[in-house]
């Protein structure tokens, strides 16, 4: 998920990458969107390595600017190695760079390619996480499955169990999330989200799953945390916004409207969390949660009147194949607040997009908006050559 600390119209390569998403018409997350910086799981390390031992902290040396630095372990127990690599109890491992620790600190160390490892960063461990991930299920089973185990480890008192258990969500698909609804601890998700001592990280996810197994008795709360007028960046309230739009459907948006969308006062993280979960629900939510598509398309139309987020939505609009706002959108490209590259580069790609596509029966432009688009794209190129140059070669 991206922040913005200030947000404004997008540049360089922010901009093209905003732009680029107008030609993805479809689009599926690949993990939590509102999980930012989610780590590799310690599962996921084993897996991947061809060596991986338990070991604890000997000495290191932080080096000079001729000598690298280094760190030596002793080997407590070998969990899995490769061919050729003859590791044991007590043997020593130097691993290049200096990691500091206190003597006899214990450690996860991984590494790859065969008799000579090439080590990973060391990962700090505790017996306890330790049997927790040696109990963890293996990563060939269904990630449904797996995520059963670690659900029960989430805000866990270690904190090396809680990061993982974290972040064996944070990249899951929500798809594979979803059917663990009936499993998931409300009454702790309702603490955890009130609760000031939470890692600010894992609010989003959190905010998700109280929209998947929620009640009548959450919307309250979470409307309560929605209408803060915050001026500075709330991290996961993109996600308890998609969790309330979860439960409340149609009758929630419109109340994200009046108190995000319609207030002046709204500052542009707060606009941009909220278009983050109309987004979210275009991509989850069509046929779940009661809010039509062109619902959802008329929401995000009202962001245009914010030139700080315009780029986005005009990528968004292009995406879900808005083609009603062909005619705004080329009266904007000069307009006051308006002009910057990223945005113009925005409307191009839309242009581009409703030029291109003619198949209304699966959303595109009929014949006569497609004309207009080239129409409007003549025009633009006339004036900006290199501009439209460099769309089109992306496109």
């Amino acid at each position: 998920m991206t922040d913005r600390n200030r947000i404004r119209p997008c540049h360089g390569w922010p901009g093209l990458f905003c732009c680029l998403l107008i030609t993805v018409l479809t689009t599926k997350l690949a993990a939590c969107p509102f999980c930012p910086g989610a780590s590799v799981p310690l599962t996921e390390k084993l897996t991947h390595a061809h060596t991986a031992c338990l070991v604890r902290w000997v000495e290191g040396d932080t080096g000079t600017i001729e000598k690298p630095g280094h760190t030596v372990f002793k080997v407590l127990k070998v969990i899995k190695q490769s061919q050729g690599t003859q590791y044991e109890k007590g043997s020593l491992i130097t691993v290049n760079h200096y990691h500091f620790s206190k003597p006899g600190g214990p450690f996860l160390l991984t590494g790859t390619h065969g008799p000579k490892p090439l080590w990973e960063n060391p990962t700090a461990i505790t017996p306890a996480s330790y049997a927790y991930v040696m109990q963890a299920p293996s990563l060939q089973k269904p990630t449904t499955e797996r995520l059963q185990y670690f659900l029960k480890f989430l805000e866990h008192q270690d904190m090396i169990i809680a990061n993982d258990a974290f972040a064996e969500f944070a990249n899951a698909p929500f798809e594979d999330i979803v059917p663990l609804t009936p499993q998931l601890p409300r009454e702790k998700l309702h603490h955890w989200l009130s609760s000031k001592s939470t890692p600010a990280p894992r609010l989003g996810l959190y905010g998700l799953m109280l929209g998947l197994c929620g009640n009548e008795d959450d919307i309250d709360f979470m409307e309560d945390k929605i209408n803060v007028q915050a001026q500075g960046l709330r991290s996961g309230i993109g996600g308890l916004m998609s969790g309330y739009l979860m439960l409340t459907g149609s009758e929630g948006l419109d109340h994200l409207e009046r108190s995000k969308f319609q207030q002046k006062n709204t500052s542009p993280n707060e606009l941009f969390a909220a278009r983050e979960a109309v987004s979210f629900m275009w991509t989850y939510g069509k046929g779940r949660y009661q809010i039509p598509p062109e619902r959802l398309r008329q929401s995000m139309r009202m962001l245009l009147n914010r030139p700080e987020l315009a780029d986005l939505v005009i990528a968004d609009l292009a995406r879900w194949q808005d083609w009603t706002v062909m005619d705004r959108l080329v009266s904007l490209y000069d307009a006051e607040g308006y002009d910057y590259k990223g945005i113009r580069q925005a409307i191009i790609r839309y242009l581009l997009v409703a030029s291109r596509y003619s198949d209304p029966s699966d959303g595109g432009p009929d014949a006569t908006t497609a004309a207009r688009a080239r129409k409007y794209l003549t025009l633009i190129r006339d004036r900006d050559p290199q501009l439209v140059k460099r769309a089109e070669r992306f496109y």
